[in-house]
C-alpha cells in the first residue's frame, strides 16, 4: 500500500477532529476524500504529509512511518494544501527553481521546464505569481507538488474556486498524473469525485462513514426505486396495492415505485404485471445520485 492509516486520532482541546480513522490507498489509485466542512479532511491530510502530528494511531507512506521517518517520508509525498501558499512576488520559473533547489534536484532548470509543460504553464511562465489567475496559481501549486517526482500526491481542494473551464483542465491534469502516481484528494464536488476517483472515502464528524467505489455506494441504498412505464393506463392506487411497495410517484406517462423492504422489486412488479395483463414498456432501476448518498451519510 502507498498510504496506510490505522486508528488515527487528533484532538483540538476536548474535541476529536479525527476519531479512530483507518483506510489505505493502493499504488496507482486515485482516492477521493469527501466530507462536509469541519469533518476532519484537511487535518487527516496534514497528518499524512507529516505537517502536523497525531495524538495516536499510525500512518505509513510507502512503508515508512510518518512520525518516525518524517523527512524520508516527506520526500515521497507531493502536497498541495487547500490555501495553496505561494510567494506572489516571485516569478513562476523563479519559484519553481527555488522549490527544486530545496529538494536538491539535479539539472533543476531542465526539470522546471518539464513541469511547466506538464501542467500547461507555458504562456504564463514569465509572469509573477501574483499576476496569475486562480486556475494558473493552482497549476503552479501542482507543479511544485510534483517537481521532485513523488510517489504519492496529496491534494486538498485542488479545484476550489475555479471556473468551469479551469475545473475541466485541472481535473484532466489530475487524471493524467494519477496514471503514474498514487493520488489522494479532497473535494466538495460530487461530479468531480465520481468522474476521477477509483474509490471514495467519506468522513463525517471525524469518523469514516463510507469507503467504497462510487457505484457501489449508490447501490447500497436502503430504499429501492424503479422507473416503470406500461402500454396502458395503470393507476397509482393499483400500484400502491402491490405487496412491498412503499411509495408511488407519477413521472409524465410513467411511474417511480419504491420499497424499503429487502425484496427484488423488479421481479415483484413484473410478476404482478403479468398476472394483471399489463405490458411493460420500460423498467429501469433508479439509483440515487452520489450527492444524495453523501447527504444521507453526513446529514
Amino acid at each position: 500500500m502507498s498510504i496506510e492509516v490505522n486508528n488515527l486520532f487528533k484532538y483540538y482541546g476536548q474535541q476529536a477532529a479525527v476519531n479512530d480513522v483507518s483506510f489505505s490507498v493502493k499504488q496507482g489509485e486515485i482516492l477521493g476524500f469527501l466530507g462536509p466542512n469541519g469533518a476532519g479532511k484537511s487535518t487527516t491530510m496534514k497528518i499524512i504529509t507529516g505537517f502536523i502530528p497525531s495524538h495516536s494511531g499510525e500512518v505509513t507512506v510507502c512503508g515508512l512511518k510518518v512520525d518516525v521517518d518524517n523527512l524520508e517520508a516527506r520526500k515521497l509525498i507531493g502536497y498541495l494544501p487547500e490555501n495553496n501558499p505561494l510567494y506572489l512576488d516571485m516569478y513562476v520559473k523563479e519559484y519553481l527553481e527555488f522549490v527544486g533547489g530545496i529538494y536538491k534536484i539535479k539539472k533543476v532548470k531542465s526539470r522546471v521546464n518539464e513541469m511547466i509543460d506538464a501542467v500547461g504553464l507555458g504562456i504564463e511562465q514569465n509572469k509573477k505569481i501574483g499576476a496569475l489567475s486562480k486556475g494558473y496559481r493552482q497549476r503552479v501549486g501542482l507543479a511544485q507538488a510534483i517537481i521532485h517526482d513523488p510517489k504519492v500526491l496529496i491534494l486538498d481542494e485542488p479545484t476550489s474556486g475555479l471556473d468551469p473551464n479551469q475545473l475541466v483542465e485541472i481535473r484532466e491534469l489530475i487524471r493524467t498524473i494519477g496514471k503514474q502516481k498514487t493520488v489522494m484528494f479532497s473535494t466538495h464536488i460530487m461530479q468531480e469525485a465520481e468522474a476521477i476517483c477509483d474509490r471514495l472515502v467519506i468522513i463525517n464528524k471525524g469518523r469514516i462513514v463510507a469507503n467504497d467505489k462510487a457505484l457501489s455506494l449508490q447501490d447500497t441504498n436502503e430504499e429501492q426505486t424503479i422507473y416503470i412505464e406500461f402500454d396502458q393506463v395503470v393507476s397509482k392506487t393499483q400500484l400502491a396495492k402491490i405487496a412491498g411497495v412503499k411509495k408511488v410517484e407519477a413521472v409524465k406517462n410513467a411511474w417511480l415505485v419504491s420499497t424499503d423492504q429487502k425484496i427484488d422489486l423488479k421481479k415483484v412488479i413484473s410478476l404482478h404485471a403479468q398476472k394483471e395483463g399489463w405490458l411493460i414498456l420500460t423498467l429501469n432501476i433508479e439509483k440515487k445520485t452520489l450527492e444524495e448518498v453523501f447527504r444521507n451519510l453526513t446529514k
